[in-house]
């Protein structure tokens, strides 16, 4: 057993670790709170863009009206040959199990599309750093820039450090690149992989499916694994803790108020087609983006819950060796005290 010295230095450890864990604790409920309304200042913008996509839908000629074809290029469906992942997890580690439940759902919806070449693009570091263990890099095919596979399972790009100062630009570049893609039929369908959060009890991991367009203003989720009760519960005590809302904030007002923007007849500048041609790769932008900001925010709250377990734990294991160090103190003059007696006694 150990003795009073040892318990009290394992005391002093824990205590360093309580502080520690404890701060991280606020730090992210902190960030929790900015990432929430950086979320929620994006979504007006976005719930209009999506208002006059709709506008220019019932005026523009989207579809050749002989052969049923769209005019753009991200509204044509075709066989799902070739697939784009784009798949968000965390820059940074101890936030529980955020990281690898998306790695989980990723490995799910792999299987479940087995047969077929999957691109993989992994933004954050802890994703990129478990994917290229198992997957290859593709490569370059030289001059003309195309990727020579050698997988049916291959990580064609990764995004590092980009979440600790997101910007909309950010976002804009990467649908940029899926935008080439899809166009030249590299890929046949595009999928995002990512933490939808609402609120600190309510979030899910969706995979979203984004090209093509199939219904603008409206997801099409392929897969959805929903948090357990047990989690909730975890997120909504650490949530307490920190001073941290768990509802999700009403916007109804900002929803209605935007929802009356579009409608109406519109005199546009430019025909309504060229409109509709110039905002629907925003729209696909707006989407990354979106997926961006609640998935930096769901992992402030997987990180704040997880560091709030620590803090509960270290404080257990304090009251658990504090009360062995008393035993064992107790113990300790106890025997000196019978020690005492039995040499008076002796004499």
């Amino acid at each position: 057993m150990a003795n009073v010295l040892d318990l009290r230095r394992r005391i002093r450890s824990v205590q360093n670790t309580k502080q520690i864990t404890g701060a991280m604790k606020m730090v992210s409920a902190a960030k929790l709170r900015r990432a929430q309304e950086k979320a929620l200042a994006a979504r007006p913008y976005a719930q209009m863009l999506v208002n006059v996509l709709k506008s220019l839908v019932s005026r523009a000629e989207i579809y050749d009206p002989i052969t049923g074809e769209p005019h753009h290029p991200l509204l044509e469906r075709r066989e799902e040959k070739n697939i784009l992942l784009v798949v968000i997890s965390g820059d940074k580690g101890f936030a529980g199990a955020f990281n690898a439940n998306v790695v989980k759902t990723t490995n799910r919806f792999l299987e479940a599309k087995a047969g077929k070449n999957v691109d993989i693009i992994a933004i954050g570091r802890k994703g990129r750093d478990l994917f290229r263990r198992r997957f290859p890099y593709a490569q370059s095919g030289g001059e003309d820039g195309e990727y020579r596979r050698v997988a049916p399972v291959e990580i064609v790009g990764e995004q590092v450090g980009v979440l600790n100062k997101l910007e909309f630009g950010q976002a804009r570049d990467l649908a940029a690149e899926i935008i080439k893609r899809y166009a030249r039929k590299e890929v046949d369908a595009v999928y995002l992989v990512y933490n939808e959060f609402k609120s600190v009890i309510a979030q899910r991991l969706v995979v979203d499916h984004v090209l093509p367009i199939v219904k603008i203003g409206e997801q099409d989720v392929e897969q959805v694994d929903q948090f357990t009760l047990e989690e909730r519960q975890k997120a909504a005590q650490a949530a307490a803790r920190a001073g941290v809302g768990v509802r999700q904030p009403d916007t109804s007002a900002e929803d209605e108020r935007a929802a009356k923007f579009g409608i109406g007849d519109y005199i546009y500048e430019q025909t309504p087609e060229r409109l509709f041609n110039d905002l629907l790769p925003r729209y696909l932008a707006i989407q990354i983006y979106r997926a961006l900001l609640e998935s930096v925010a769901a992992e402030h709250a997987a990180r704040m819950t997880a560091m709030d377990s620590a803090t509960n734990n270290a404080s257990d294991m304090i009251d658990s060796l504090t009360l062995t160090m008393n035993r064992v103190r107790q113990a300790s003059i106890t025997k000196e005290i019978i020690e005492i007696v039995s040499g008076a006694a002796a004499l």
